[in-house]
């Protein structure tokens, strides 16, 4: 599950902006998640939660936004959504795709920090017996 190292390395790199600006806390985190690249969407946001723990950026909510895969046309300079699965032949003229634009991303696209004076949220429920 190629999701966990995504989470973990979303996670450090928060983390790591988080330690040079003296926060203490995370809000949210926007990330852009191409629908090309493979990601879960579910599956990332488990590990997400997993890949928090014990860090300044436990209990801030993750947030996911899918960019669409488009492709571009060499030969008459059209782009056009490829979809899933992906249509890589040129609407207008036939030919193929020269490349892709947008949906491989996985980036990092907003931070919210917690205010300083705030108390941290605890999201989580505690697992009882009763369960």
């Amino acid at each position: 599950m190629h999701e966990m190292s995504l989470a973990v390395a979303v996670v450090d790199q928060v983390e790591t902006a988080a330690k040079a600006r003296g926060v203490v806390g995370v809000r949210s985190i926007e990330l852009d998640v191409g629908e090309l690249a493979g990601v879960v969407a579910d599956a990332l946001a488990f590990c997400f939660e997993l890949a928090c723990a014990g860090t300044v950026v436990e209990g801030a909510e993750l947030i996911t936004r899918t960019v669409p895969g488009t492709a571009r046309c060499a030969a008459c300079a059209e782009d056009w959504a490829v979809g899933m699965p992906p249509r890589l032949l040129c609407p207008g003229c036939g030919a193929a795709a020269d490349g892709l634009v947008t949906g491989r991303e996985l980036q990092i696209r907003e931070v919210r920090w917690a205010d300083p004076g705030a108390p941290r949220e605890e999201h989580r429920q505690p697992i009882t017996e009763e369960s």
